[in-house]
């Protein structure tokens, strides 16, 4: 019956999108599954799944919408963590920036970005099913024009130049390479990190970030947590971001600061930032306190804020540039060292959703 369901739903897609119907079989051990469909910017998805999967601790079994999600999933590495355990999800392109979408039992939506299209159980690595989910994929082909690409001017040399190279502690002690620069106004920087998966944290003294740190084993209590105050423009940030990492709970999240800069670039505000992975704790150089082990080469995180920020489909240029003095070797207001390669990324932001231009 639910396989005639299957058959009588597909008949009303395009028929464009009959002749490039996919099908998978998913189980527990199926990971991502490469769909080998590529879609470009404005491509439609329809994708339809039936079947089921029986969790050893779960009462009942589930179908690809998922189970309900319970208190125990708070503290679950699931891939989606809005989903529930089981849940089919999706995302475009293999990078560690990709954000996931639910699927579900049917789904239809349109790419805001070309890449390949995914599809994957949501649960944890520890999860071990019975049963599995068929899966069949359509893929329909915008007819709209691709967008013409934006002509944005270079930003000026001396203009990056005069942002300070490092954050300072309360004290002035110098700490994080300003290593990304964002150029859009106040609510277009807040809609791309939103929709980049960012959420806001408050900002915070240290003690205040670390008691919290361990006393929970929340993943999304530990995004949220306050963040400690840096300075630079000789003003503490204006905003903190914070992402949990996804194969980890405790101790490990991406994060930044940023400060809006006391210029404009074309007539448009100017954001910099300084972003660091937290992949554990160390120990305090100043004070012999605990505090969070960064990732020592950080160009990583200035390079993942770049992805997660093209994953949205609002931005319309991304560069790198190299100041005129650039830092390659320091260390943390922590003491912790780290390098870099001294480039700055900078990203331009899209003005309207309409604006979005096509890589």
């Amino acid at each position: 019956m639910k396989r005639a369901l299957l058959i009588a739903l597909l008949a009303v897609l395009p028929l464009r999108a009959q002749a490039q119907n996919r099908e998978f079989d998913l189980n527990a051990s199926s990971g991502w599954v490469d769909t080998g469909i590529d879609l470009k910017v404005g491509d439609t998805s329809q994708i339809a799944a039936t079947g089921q999967l029986q969790y050893a601790d779960a009462k009942q079994a589930n179908g690809p919408e998922g189970l309900p999600r319970g208190f125990k999933d708070v503290i679950r590495n699931f891939l989606l963590n809005d989903a529930g355990r089981g849940a089919l999800i999706g995302r475009i392109g293999d990078s560690d920036a990709a954000r996931p979408f639910l699927i579900g039992a049917q789904y239809s939506g349109q790419a805001h970005i070309p890449g390949r299209l995914f599809i994957a159980i949501n649960q944890t690595s520890n999860d071990s099913p019975t049963g599995s989910y068929h899966v069949t994929v359509g893929h329909t082909a915008s007819t709209a024009k691709a967008a013409a690409v934006a002509t944005i001017p270079a930003f000026p040399q001396n203009q990056l130049d005069s942002i300070p190279r490092r954050v300072n502690d309360p004290n002035g002690e110098l700490g994080d390479r300003v290593n990304f620069i964002v150029v859009g106004s106040q609510e277009q920087v807040q809609a791309a990190f939103k929709a980049a998966g960012w959420v806001t944290v408050d900002r915070s003294n240290q003690a205040a970030v670390l008691s919290g740190v361990l006393a929970t084993l929340s993943k999304q209590a530990y995004v949220t947590l306050p963040m400690s105050v840096l300075e630079l423009f000789g003003r503490p940030q204006d905003f903190g971001y914070a992402q949990a990492d996804p194969v980890r709970v405790v101790a490990s999240r991406h994060h930044f600061r940023i400060w809006k800069a006391p210029f404009q670039f074309n007539g448009t505000d100017v954001w910099a930032g300084a972003g660091t992975h937290d992949i554990g704790f160390d120990r305090d150089q100043r004070n012999n306190g605990v505090t969070h082990k960064i990732d020592p080469a950080t160009d990583g995180e200035r390079d993942y804020i770049r992805e997660s920020l093209e994953q949205t489909g609002m931005t319309v240029k991304s560069e790198y540039m190299t100041p005129a003095d650039p830092v390659t070797e320091a260390k943390t207001a922590t003491g912790s060292g780290f390098t870099s390669d001294g480039r700055t990324l900078i990203v331009y932001l899209a003005a309207t959703s309409n604006d979005r231009a096509t890589k």
